[in-house]
């Protein structure tokens, strides 16, 4: 398990499967759903639910981007 901190300024726990998708999110880039394998979309959803993640839809296309402080 890890801390990670929200925008908001409050702490939540990630597992260590979230944080490694976290992880591609560090350079501030968003990253498209389908550049991720299966088991990464489903903990980016996760992610999005838990508020640490952003989901867009640009132009047909799904599009994560990071909502957290590093």
């Amino acid at each position: 398990m890890k801390i990670v901190e929200l925008i908001n300024n409050i702490q939540m726990p990630v597992t260590n499967e979230e944080a490694d998708v976290l992880a591609k999110f560090d350079n501030g880039e968003t990253v498209a759903k389908s550049d991720l394998e299966l088991r990464e979309q489903h903990l980016a959803s996760q992610l999005v639910n838990k508020g640490a993640l952003i989901r867009k839809n640009n132009n047909g296309q799904i599009e994560f981007s990071r909502q957290i402080n590093r």
